[in-house]
């Protein structure tokens, strides 16, 4: 967590992190480059870069969409996800280097400015092989800038997290741009079945993870379901919470997660304000439940982070009695103390 700017912090696994990927896709491109020019001796080396560093991109975007939906199937993704944004700059940063190599290469040499030329040059919309899919690139190109120049928590915090949010989940409509320009672009020029297939399985994967977590979560919110009985809910017994761990019910179709800790039991919305972590999966530690995507705190009786942070999610009134945990089916505002339960000795 960070409350105003400041440079990233590179801890040894940070570090460990950002090697390994440097070096993967170092060789990547290396391996891309050597391949290609080995198959075909005639491609130039600015074409055969433009398409090591587009695809480079491309993958590195499907690997970052399907992180999400693999981490709810295992929980050995969590350092993935974790880091995932130092993927996102990198991926930008392949993206920026094909633009730039191809914006040289098709749009420097003649009389207009190449951006000129490149938004204005003779193509029809009508026909998927004079489409002018550069345009699509450039989109998304646009949006992956905007979100690599604000992914710093001192953009989360400055634009707020619903704003936050909402602008990093048009890596979706960066996706689909990216796949149409593909489609549209390179795949029309090649004879080969390999890169529209290689697309496919992209495309394939990453909406089959995600409908498949989605799948996955429905059934959980139905199975955490508990009836509501006269304004309080049955949730489960005291004993069934682990200690500094949570319980994850659902209540009025939202998850909850109840945390014990140190003889008390408190009850907190399931969703961080930083990325929408499931709190319930994290553990009280210093005293603040803590979340297992990215360490943002919130104090387990108000949902107030500690100062100097701001963040707050809405509590839940309970008690228990004869060992059960009730809680009250309606949340109280964001940031508001709702009294710990004791468990009795």
């Amino acid at each position: 967590m960070s409350a105003s700017y400041q440079a990233v912090g590179w801890n040894r696994q940070k570090r460990n992190y950002d090697l390994v990927l440097a070096a993967t896709v170092t060789g990547y491109l290396t391996l891309f480059v050597g391949i290609t020019l080995i198959r075909d001796p005639l491609a130039t080396a600015e074409t055969t870069l433009i398409r090591a560093l587009g695809t480079g991109a491309l993958v590195l975007l499907t690997i970052i969409l399907t992180i999400g939906p693999l981490a709810r199937f295992d929980p050995r993704f969590l350092p993935l996800l974790y880091n995932r944004r130092h993927l996102g700059v990198t991926m930008c940063l392949l993206a920026m280097g094909h633009a730039g190599f191809a914006l040289f290469q098709f749009h420097a040499l003649g009389n207009l400015n190449p951006v000129v030329s490149l938004l204005t040059g003779a193509a029809n919309a009508t026909r998927p092989g004079t489409f002018p899919f550069e345009i699509l690139g450039l989109g998304a190109l646009m949006i992956l800038a905007l979100m690599a120049a604000t992914s710093h928590d001192f953009w989360l915090a400055t634009l707020t997290a619903p704003a936050w949010k909402g602008l990093h989940m048009m890596v979706y409509l960066a996706y689909g741009l990216l796949v149409a320009h593909v489609a549209l672009g390179s795949l029309q020029e090649t004879v080969s079945p390999v890169p529209a297939l290689l697309l496919g399985a992209s495309v394939a994967g990453v909406l089959g993870l995600h409908l498949a977590a989605g799948r996955r979560e429905r059934r959980r919110d139905r199975a955490l379901h508990v009836p509501e009985k006269v304004g309080w809910i049955d949730a489960c017994g005291a004993d069934d919470i682990p200690e500094r761990r949570a319980r994850c019910i659902v209540v009025a179709g939202e998850r909850v997660a109840i945390y014990r800790y140190d003889g008390l039991v408190s009850c907190v919305s399931n969703v961080c304000q930083h990325q929408n972590g499931p709190l319930s999966e994290g553990r009280v530690v210093d005293g603040c439940i803590t979340c297992p995507w990215h360490g943002y705190q919130y104090l387990p009786d108000s949902g107030r982070s500690p100062p100097p942070f701001t963040e707050r999610i809405p509590t839940f009134d309970v008690r228990v009695e004869a060992g059960r945990v009730l809680v009250r089916g309606t949340p109280n505002p964001a940031g508001t103390r709702a009294e710990p339960a004791r468990i009795a000795s």
